[in-house]
């Protein structure tokens, strides 16, 4: 009897563990989207571009979208996309808010992270790798297009746009719609949102397995932290008090750390980087003012 009750917890244990490495894969290996849109769509001229991550291990595409005013500022701005997602960031689409930013006067970039769209790559890993996907970005805006930097993101692309920040001070101000502030603590409290499993027992299983399945630690994606290498630039927080996906207090605590110069808005009714679709004359009248500052 107790051999039995042996090779039976064996067996549980084992689907449970073979079931958490298989979600850990499919969230780490998610299913690509295509890129079915084009600017042209939105009465937008773009130029098709190609360029490396920071790492130089993948090639990433995009679009750079230029602004036709012959008295438009300097600045270009990089939207970065949320996970599984692709530069096209459907919910919003971002091509209708890069063609109100291109209408006022600012250049736009647009580009698929790895393993998304059409870019090279066959791992996400929720803002580590992406980060250098971002800076590989500025490095090919530094390197083509004359000015000074912006970043927009959403979801996972606004606190991959905060990272990458803080690493480099091409970037003068940052707009982050709906972001995680610390990946490890907010899987730990959300991750079913993303697995579809109970809480317990998989969580704590698949938070094990993450690290060994990205090559990186979790703790280490930590925009909380990298807001102070951000500050004193400008950062412009945006969430929805009915975010289901990721809380609003994330981007709360962000904002908390230096409110003398960065700023929140919280919206309402709103779903996960839904605040544009609800309200995107405001949305667009935010971001523009946000930028025309720096």
């Amino acid at each position: 009897m107790m051999v039995l009750f042996v090779v039976l917890l064996i067996i549980i244990v084992a689907a449970l563990v073979g079931m958490s490495i298989y979600v850990g894969w499919r969230l780490t290996h998610p299913e690509r989207k295509p890129v079915d849109e084009a600017p042209q769509d939105y009465g937008l001229q773009a130029q098709t571009v190609t360029f490396p991550s920071r790492t130089g291990d993948v090639q990433l595409q995009g679009w750079f979208i230029p602004s036709s005013k012959q008295d438009s500022p300097p600045l270009t701005i990089i939207l970065s996309h949320g996970y599984a997602g692709t530069r096209l960031e459907k919910g919003l689409p971002a091509l209708a808010l890069a063609a109100s930013l291109v209408q006022a006067g600012y250049h736009v970039l647009m580009f698929d992270f790895r393993n998304s769209g059409l870019s090279e790559g066959h791992l996400t890993t929720v803002g580590y790798l992406e980060k250098e996907d971002l800076l590989g970005a500025i490095d090919w805006v530094k390197a083509h297009v004359p000015g000074k930097i912006g970043l927009l993101g959403f979801s996972m692309g606004g606190s991959t746009s905060i990272l990458a920040a803080a690493e480099e001070p091409a970037v003068q101000g940052v707009v982050a719609d709906s972001p995680f502030s610390q990946l490890s603590p907010y899987l730990r409290a959300n991750l079913p949102v993303w697995s579809k499993l109970p809480r317990y027992p998989f969580t704590p299983l698949i938070l094990a397995i993450l690290p060994r399945l990205i090559g990186a630690d979790p703790r280490h994606v930590d925009a909380l932290a990298a807001v102070d290498q951000v500050y004193p630039r400008p950062l412009l927080l945006i969430h929805s008090e009915d975010d289901s996906a990721i809380p609003w207090n994330n981007s709360k605590e962000m904002w908390n750390k230096h409110p003398d110069t960065f700023d929140l808005w919280i919206t309402r009714h709103a779903a996960h980087v839904g605040s544009y679709r609800l309200q995107p004359e405001a949305y667009t009248e935010r971001v523009i003012s946000f930028f025309s500052k720096i």
